[in-house]
């Protein structure tokens, strides 16, 4: 990560706005590493790609791994390579921040995916696990009173929302899973527009508030 630049102005970039994300300059977690080396899981060749390099960092935001997202020569793509991402370091509890939670946070499984929602709400603190399985075990900050739970869809999908809600409950926080149309929060994004995207997620916010401000039934 510190070997990094900014991802203002290179493939990073290219690749992201190919996602539908463009607020680039506004995330400090990740950078643009042009010739990262990688090891194909067939024991091949090593081999250099350039890729996008996210920090992870726990709760008091001291890094504590980083994951890499090697991408095609032109930034059109992912690396033509098996696995195009992997994660080092740390993990566990852990995410990729964007902005600084206290009393709200949205959680998503990848960055993408994550980034999506923030493009269409650019005010919401959000984290990716990045994995299920990390997303399930996500730590919560101290001061957390809401989570938005940014489900893919699937079995995965299904263990997480039912583990974090437990979980949040558990701790006295309100859980609110946010579910997309399609697999992911980014496909949302490609398929439907951020303006399609952004209204949904704006209803189901106000929803839920009319919901919570409700009087309860006896």
């Amino acid at each position: 990560f510190a070997m990094s630049q900014p991802i203002a102005g290179t493939l990073a970039a290219v690749y992201l706005r190919g996602r539908g994300i463009t607020a680039v300059h506004a995330f400090p977690a990740l950078r643009f590493h042009p010739r990262c080396f990688v090891r194909p899981e067939d024991d091949g060749p090593t081999e250099t790609w350039p890729a996008i390099i996210a920090s992870v960092t726990d709760l008091a935001d001291v890094q504590t791994g980083a994951h890499r997202t090697w991408l095609a020569r032109d930034g059109s793509d992912k690396a033509p390579i098996i696995p195009p991402r992997k994660a080092m370091g740390d993990l566990l509890g852990h995410a990729v921040r964007f902005g600084r939670a206290a009393d709200v946070l949205a959680a998503g499984e990848g960055i993408e995916t994550v980034l999506s929602v923030r493009e269409v709400l650019p005010g919401l603190p959000a984290a990716a696990a990045l994995s299920a399985n990390h997303l399930a075990a996500i730590l919560f900050p101290p001061t957390l009173r809401r989570l938005y739970i940014l489900r893919d869809r699937g079995a995965a999908g299904d263990m997480t929302e039912t583990v974090l809600t437990e979980r949040a409950a558990a701790a006295g926080i309100e859980a609110v899973t946010l579910a997309p149309a399609l697999g992911d929060f980014n496909n949302d994004l490609c398929d439907f527009g951020a303006d399609a995207l952004q209204a949904r997620l704006r209803a189901e916010l106000v929803a839920e508030a009319a919901a919570r401000s409700s009087p309860a039934e006896d």
